[in-house]
C-alpha cells in the first residue's frame, strides 16, 4: 500500500499541466494501475469506519475542545442547525416515492434530511459524549426501520444512495461508539439490507449520469461495511472501479473517455453526447462539467467518499484513482476561482456552482499525499466551514479540515 501510494504522489508531481488534448499515449503508471486487481475486502471490517473513523474523530474532538480553527467554527454551525436539535421529529413512511427532480416528492426531503439529521446526531454524540444526541440518533433510525418499506418512481436508485450514504455513517457511530444499547440495530441493519441495499448495488444507473451510479456506489459500500459483508464490499470495489474512469478523464484514456461497463454507450458519438455535447478532453473534465457543476462535484464527493471508506478498512483506493481526482479538483475549482471559461470548454459557458464538496478530497491528496493543489486548496479553504448540501454532504470542513489520520 505504501509502494503505490508512492507512486501515485509522484506520478501527481511529474503530471502536466491540465490542457486541452485530442490524443494522448498511453501512460505507464495508468497503465499498471488499471492492471491491478481490485482489492479484496478486508477479513475483518474497522469500525466505525464508513467516512469517518474513530482516530480522525478523536482528532476533531481534540481541535474543538482548543477552540481551534476551521474546526471549532465548524462544530458550531453544525450545532446551530436544525440537523443537531434535541427536539427534531423524525417523519418516516412506508413507500418513498421520487419523481424527476424529486416530483413527486413523496417523503424524499424527508427522508434525506433525517438522515443527514441521525448523522449529524451521532457526530455530536461523540464530540460531546452527550448521550441524549445518541438518543436522538437512534430515535431517527428506529422510526425509518419501523415502517419504511421501498422507494419507487424515476428517481428510486439516487434517492436510496442519497439516503444510503448517510445512514451508515450515522449507525456505524452509534453502534460502535455508544454503551448505553440501541435494542433495534438489528432491525436497522435488516432494513439496510433489505431496502436500501439491492436498489444501489443492482447496476440499475449504467447509462444515467454518472453521478446517480457513484452516489448509489458509495451508499453500497458504506451499507457493505455496517453489514459486516464482505461480498456486497467487493462488489461495489469493482462498480466503483468500473465507474470512476468514466467519468473523470485523462489523457492517458486516448481521445475519447472510457465509457460505462457494460452500458451501450460504445461509440465516439454515442461518448460524445452521453458527454453533453463536449468533444474536446482534458485531464479532469467530467462526464457532467457542461450539464453543470453542480451535479459534477455530487459525483467527485461520491468518488472521494469511497475512497476514503476504502482506506478506513485498509484496502485504500486512492492509488488507483488519485490522478483522476486531484486533477478533476483542481480543473473545476479553476472556473470556480475565476479563471476565464475557454471557448472549447462547453461553448465557453459552463454553470458554476460545484459546492462544499471538496474538502475530504483535498486533505487526503494535499495533506496526506503532499500533491500540490493551488486551485483546490483556494476554493476550500475560501469557503470553509462547509456545512451540508442536505442531500448527503455533511459537515466536512469539521470532520476532515486538515486531518491527519
Amino acid at each position: 500500500m505504501r509502494l503505490r501510494a508512492l507512486v501515485a504522489t509522484l506520478a501527481a508531481a511529474l503530471a502536466l499541466t491540465v490542457a486541452p488534448t485530442a490524443a494522448a499515449g498511453p501512460d505507464p503508471v495508468s497503465a499498471a494501475r488499471a492492471a491491478e486487481t481490485a482489492p479484496a475486502a478486508p477479513a475483518a471490517f474497522t469500525h466505525p469506519g464508513v467516512l469517518v473513523s474513530a482516530s480522525q474523530l478523536d482528532f476533531v474532538r481534540s481541535r474543538v475542545q482548543a477552540g481551534a480553527q476551521p474546526w471549532k467554527g465548524a462544530y458550531d454551525q453544525m450545532m446551530a442547525s436544525s440537523y443537531a436539535s434535541l427536539t427534531r421529529t423524525p417523519k418516516p413512511r412506508a413507500i418513498v416515492e421520487c419523481g424527476s427532480s424529486s416530483n413527486p416528492n413523496n417523503g424524499c426531503t424527508d427522508e434525506r434530511q433525517d438522515a443527514v439529521a441521525a448523522y449529524t446526531q451521532a457526530l455530536a454524540w461523540y464530540l460531546t459524549r452527550d448521550a441524549r444526541h445518541a438518543r436522538k440518533a437512534i430515535e431517527i433510525m428506529d422510526a425509518w426501520s419501523a415502517v419504511i418499506k421501498d422507494h419507487t418512481n424515476s428517481n428510486a436508485p439516487l434517492q436510496t444512495g442519497w439516503a444510503g450514504s448517510s445512514w451508515p455513517r450515522a449507525a456505524e457511530l452509534v453502534k460502535h461508539t455508544y454503551t448505553g444499547g440501541w435494542p433495534n440495530a438489528g432491525r436497522f441493519a435488516t432494513m439496510l439490507r433489505n431496502v436500501y441495499l439491492p436498489e444501489v448495488s443492482g447496476g440499475a444507473a449504467l447509462t444515467k449520469n454518472g453521478n446517480w451510479e457513484l452516489i448509489m456506489t458509495e451508499a453500497a459500500m458504506g451499507i457493505a461495511v455496517h453489514l459486516d459483508d464482505r461480498a456486497a464490499y467487493d462488489k461495489a470495489v469493482a462498480t466503483y472501479l468500473g465507474r470512476v474512469p468514466a467519468y473523470l478523464y485523462l489523457a492517458s484514456d486516448g481521445s475519447t473517455p472510457k465509457p460505462p461497463p457494460d452500458s451501450s454507450i460504445d461509440t465516439r458519438d454515442e461518448i460524445v453526447k452521453y458527454w453533453q455535447g463536449q468533444s474536446t478532453f482534458a485531464d479532469g473534465i467530467s462526464q457532467e462539467t457542461c450539464r453543470d457543476f453542480g451535479h459534477t462535484g455530487w459525483g467527485i464527493a461520491a468518488a472521494v467518499h469511497t475512497a476514503e471508506t476504502s482506506r478506513i478498512q485498509g484496502q485504500d483506493l486512492y492509488p488507483q484513482v488519485s490522478e483522476r481526482l486531484r486533477h478533476a479538483l483542481g480543473f473545476h475549482t479553476k472556473y470556480e476561482n475565476g479563471t476565464a471559461v475557454p471557448s472549447w470548454l462547453c461553448g465557453g459557458t459552463v454553470k458554476k456552482g460545484l459546492g462544499a464538496v471538496t474538502e475530504v478530497g483535498y486533505n487526503a491528496l494535499h495533506h496526506r499525499l503532499g500533491i500540490g493543489m493551488t486551485n483546490t486548496g483556494t476554493y476550500t479553504e475560501g469557503r470553509r466551514p462547509a456545512g451540508t448540501d442536505n442531500y448527503f454532504v455533511s459537515w466536512e470542513t469539521l470532520t476532515h479540515a486538515g486531518n491527519p489520520n
